[in-house]
């Protein structure tokens, strides 16, 4: 290939623990962790702030136009800046992961968000999760992981995320909203949420963090033998 850097690409549905995933293994490789869902949240509280109307596509693209998005690394998490301002926290809340998937589906705003994202992954050895990394963001990615896990798993994850940051709401709610992502992700126009051909799935419904990391070290290191030409068992 004509790059040098290594780009692994990790899609799946909404808490399924993609991030968490990516974070162990861009730690572990010593590779760049890049959020693009953390991108989306972060356009979709401007928006909220701004009451930016969703159908004027001149609104939004003079909205887009204002968006500084930043990721810094420190010893606990990547922070997320919007227009230097901290906001890792805020873009987690319900407020702004019900209306993600409808700002996420605006075609403007995934080409805006898809152009940071290739820039970001030009020239240094990343790993990017979201919805299109594989399909979409970067087609010839090195290696593409698919997760996913049963609707039960995935409510039961997200129900207890939000209880921990102190959120009122109730099981059902979430349930709800983790289909109604889903229905959006999967039927929107602009890069939909889809499973690569090559990609190698996760169903990690019943495994621990460190099971899941181990597998996907073990396929980072098979496509690696790969491109050095050995043959891999």
């Amino acid at each position: 290939m004509s790059r040098q850097n290594f780009i692994i690409a990790i899609d799946g549905f909404s808490s399924c623990g993609k991030s968490t995933v990516a974070k162990s293994l861009a730690k572990k490789l010593h590779f760049v962790f890049i959020d693009s869902g953390a991108m989306y949240r972060a356009v979709t509280l401007y928006f909220l702030r701004n009451d930016i109307d969703l159908k004027d596509v001149e609104a939004v693209n003079r909205a887009l136009d204002e968006i500084h998005i930043d990721f810094v690394p420190n010893t606990d998490k990547t922070q997320v800046f919007l227009n230097d301002e901290d906001v890792s926290d805020e873009i987690r809340t319900m407020y702004v992961s019900d209306m993600v998937s409808e700002v996420s589906a605006i075609k403007e705003v995934r080409r805006a968000m898809v152009a940071q994202q290739q820039r970001l992954g030009k020239r240094r050895n990343i790993v990017m999760d979201g919805r299109d990394i594989g399909t979409t963001v970067f087609p010839d990615a090195d290696l593409k992981i698919f997760m996913t896990a049963s609707p039960s798993v995935r409510a039961e994850r997200r129900y207890a995320e939000l209880m921990a940051k102190g959120e009122t709401i109730t099981m059902e709610e979430v349930v709800e909203n983790l289909a109604h992502r889903d229905h959006i992700d999967s039927t929107r126009e602009e890069s939909p949420l889809r499973q690569a051909a090559d990609a190698f799935v996760l169903d990690n419904s019943d495994l621990t963090q460190e099971e899941q990391l181990q597998i996907v070290l073990e396929e980072y290191k098979k496509r690696k033998d790969e491109q050095k030409g050995e043959v891999v068992e």
